[in-house]
């Protein structure tokens, strides 16, 4: 039997680190969209110094487990650079950021790749530039076609974002294990967290379904 009163008092805990888990995932995935959209330019290049360390940026991250990347960011690389530990909201933002941007370079390559190569051959024979071909005929086209599996990639960010819990970001999975050493309580503890989660993917999900209507 779950007992309510530990939920209730620990409400605003919960809240607090959903909006937490919310507000990073949302910086996270912006940076890491521009980032992305800067190596999936990258990747699909002809010039080797841009195209294969583009390459090997993606292959590296999307190799490599998050969970390790959050602690090599933490507790190794932003140290060795800054010559002190980080807080941890710069070594979250960072760890999400350079994750997400490796995924969302291969959608906006696929994406792009998507777009018959005669849009682009039909606007270089009247005059524009590759770059504004790029961003007036080809971007356009293919951000319709991107946004599912962009939205996706934002909901599994999210969920993803509870891995901060490893260097003590308050975020919602870290109010959990906070509340469950107070009470001693894993029912009362996790599954209010695990309702929270349900509620914003599902609320992502459907606004989600709606842009896709909306641009079809």
């Amino acid at each position: 039997m779950l007992d309510w009163s530990i939920i209730y008092d620990y409400r605003w805990f919960y809240l607090k680190g959903a909006l937490v888990t919310v507000e990073v995932t949302f910086i996270a995935i912006l940076l890491g969209t521009l980032l992305g959209l800067l190596f999936g330019l990258a990747r699909l290049s002809k010039i080797p110094f841009l195209h294969y360390p583009a390459v090997w940026y993606i292959d590296l991250i999307r190799g490599t487990p998050l969970l390790v990347q959050i602690l090599i960011i933490h507790f190794a690389l932003l140290p060795s650079l800054l010559g002190s530990s980080p807080g941890v909201w710069v070594s979250a933002i960072m760890s999400l950021t350079i994750n997400s941007a490796a995924y969302i370079a291969e959608i906006f390559r696929a994406g792009i790749q998507s777009i018959d190569r005669g849009q682009m051959e039909a606007a270089r024979s009247l005059g524009m530039k590759h770059s504004q071909a790029m961003y007036y005929i080809i971007l356009p086209q293919a951000f319709k076609r991107m946004l599912p599996p962009l939205g996706n990639e934002f909901i599994t960010l999210l969920k993803d974002s509870s891995l901060l819990m490893v260097i003590s970001f308050s975020e919602l999975m870290y109010s959990g294990k906070t509340i469950l050493g107070a009470t001693a309580s894993p029912w009362e503890a996790y599954l209010p967290v695990a309702f929270l989660y349900l509620v914003i993917t599902l609320g992502l999900t459907r606004f989600v379904n709606y842009l896709e209507l909306r641009y079809k």
